[in-house]
This record gives C-alpha cells, sequence and structure tokens, in this order.
C-alpha cells in the first residue's frame, strides 16, 4: 500500500499498465493507413475557413477511449480514503472567573477601558480551554454567577461579552464575589478546581470577608489566582494588593499585577500554561474503497465513445 496524505492504493501494482498507453499509442501512429481521398481542384480558396462538428469531435475517440483505460486502472489499483477519528479522554480542569464591573472598571488607563479589554482577553483566554467546564461570577457591591459552570464555552463568552458596569450595586465586594465561585466549584469532583478573580479595587462591601472565602477555597482544594487590574496613580482607585496576594499563597495560586494590556494577556497566557489539562488522544483509522467511482467514470467514457461512434461520428464503408 503507498499513499499521499489521506489516499492510500491497495494494489499500486496495476498503475504499471498505465505504461502501455504510449505504447499503444505509439504503435497506433506508425500503423495508421492512409485513408486521405485525393481530389484535383483548381484552387482550395472556396474551402477555407469550412470546418465540421464531425471534424471538430473526431479526435475525442481516442481521447475518451484512453480516459477510460485509465479509470479502470486506477479502480485496479484499489484507491482507499483514509478517514482518520480519534478518542479523546480529558481530565478537564473546572475554572469559575469572578469579574470585577464596578464603575471603577470604566477608567481608560486600558483603551477602551478596563472592563472592555478585561472582556476581550478572558473570551481569548477560554477560547484555548478546550475541554474545561468554565463558569462566571461577577461582582461589584455583590455578587452573581452569572453562567454556571459549562463545556458550553460559547455561552459562556457570549456572556462574558455582555457585560456591562453598573448591573449591580456599585461597590467592590471581593469576598462575596470569591464566595459564589468557591461556592460553584465546591462540589465538583475533578481534580483540578481554580478560580481567576480580576478586581480594580479595594474590598469595601458585602457580608462575606475575603478571608473567610479563602479559607473555604483552601478547604475544597481550590486554587485561587488573582489579579489586580489598573495604573493607579492618576487614574485613582488603589488595589489590595497585600489581600489579593495572601489569597492566593493561602490556597496555592499566586497574584498579579496588570499595569497594561499586553501585562493581562501575558498573565492569561501564564494561567494558561500552568493549568494544562491532561489530555490522552488515541488515534486510530478506517478507510473508505473508492475504486467505484474510477469505475463508473470507466464506463462513462467508454459510453460516450460508443455514442459518438455510432450517431455524429459514424462511418459507412
Amino acid at each position: 500500500m503507498i499513499g499521499y496524505g489521506d489516499i492510500y492504493l491497495k494494489n499500486p501494482e496495476f498503475l504499471l499498465l498505465l505504461l502501455l498507453i504510449p505504447i499503444i499509442g505509439l504503435v497506433f501512429y506508425l500503423k495508421k493507413p492512409d485513408r486521405k481521398v485525393k481530389m484535383l481542384l483548381p484552387s482550395l480558396k472556396s474551402l477555407e475557413g469550412i470546418s465540421s462538428i464531425r471534424g471538430k469531435l473526431l479526435p475525442l475517440i481516442p481521447i475518451l477511449r484512453t480516459l477510460a483505460f485509465i479509470a479502470f486502472v486506477i479502480a485496479l489499483a484499489r484507491p482507499q480514503l483514509a478517514l482518520k477519528e480519534e478518542e479523546i479522554t480529558a481530565d478537564g480542569i473546572d475554572i469559575m472567573m469572578a469579574m470585577d464591573v464596578s464603575t471603577s472598571m470604566l477608567n481608560t488607563d486600558f483603551p477602551p477601558t478596563r472592563i472592555e479589554v478585561s472582556k476581550y482577553l478572558a473570551v481569548d483566554f477560554i477560547s484555548k480551554r478546550k475541554y474545561d467546564r468554565i463558569g462566571l461570577v461577577v461582582f461589584a457591591g455583590e455578587s452573581f454567577t452569572q453562567c454556571p459552570l459549562t463545556t458550553d464555552h460559547r455561552v459562556v463568552k457570549n456572556f462574558i461579552k455582555s457585560l456591562q458596569c453598573g448591573m449591580l450595586e456599585d461597590g467592590t465586594a471581593i469576598g462575596m464575589g470569591l464566595a459564589s465561585a468557591v461556592n460553584r466549584l465546591k462540589e465538583s469532583e475533578v481534580k483540578s478546581k481554580i478560580v481567576i478573580l480580576l478586581t480594580d479595587g479595594v474590598n469595601n462591601k458585602g457580608y462575606i470577608d475575603p478571608q473567610t472565602a479563602a479559607d473555604i477555597a483552601q478547604e475544597f482544594g481550590i486554587k485561587i489566582y488573582t489579579i489586580g487590574i489598573g495604573k493607579g496613580g492618576f487614574f485613582g482607585n488603589s488595589i489590595d494588593e497585600k489581600l489579593l496576594n495572601e489569597i492566593a499563597k493561602q490556597t496555592g495560586g499566586k497574584y498579579f499585577r496588570a499595569r497594561s494590556e499586553q501585562a493581562l494577556s501575558d498573565i492569561y497566557e501564564y494561567i494558561d500554561q500552568l493549568e494544562k489539562t491532561e489530555i490522552n488522544v488515541n488515534s486510530f483509522k478506517r478507510y473508505s474503497e473508492e475504486y467505484r467511482n474510477f469505475f463508473f467514470w470507466g464506463l462513462l467514457f467508454l459510453a460516450l465513445e460508443y455514442i459518438l461512434k455510432n450517431t455524429l461520428l459514424k462511418t459507412f464503408p
């Protein structure tokens, strides 16, 4: 068996028959009888530009016969199309994304705004997590589960794209947002469970302390990655980096500070590399016989030759 790409020939030795084509053509040319009829005419000008359909179609006879022969030879070689199939088993990771939607996320130090850049990069991150369940929690002065854990990433991305500042009571309830995300993950039976919490402020609302939420996360083996977004300075609101760092360190995660869009992009890329999903792929092939198609074309060429020889190109003795 030989092949190129996904096409294979089961019996390629039959292709040697194609070498007969130039040999037969040469023999036919050398033995072709002289069938020219001699006519004496005073001038050929009257015949210039005259042609007939029959004259134009005559070369088709050997061409159709040759094409039929080629098609039959290829059919004998038994072309096969390899259909590759994969059996994938993935030990996925459950990921809850907790995103700050307080009004401070409208600051323009990340053009056009922090919230828009955060949404865009979150969607890009999700696109890379093909085999994971992902959910979304949003928080400001309170928290809300926008999307529970799901493998339908299209739904999660649509929810993220539709996020707007002002959809919740204003403020920054980090503890509430974290607790909501942890609550969605604590019953999960997968080995790896993580929260990615993004905020640009200091915890100033909510009835759940961030440390309490971190303790619960630690109890259930949930790792927390925290991201502080914003340049600070002229743009106002500060970030409780100490708190975010302690939460991440306590649960085995990591705290990141994003002072630019590129930095935030690098952070998501880093997390993507850290949290790799274990995937086992078993590939196997099956083959579909394609010789019938060539056999059909061979018959079609022969049929066309027969029809032409007995209609338009019929000769009389």
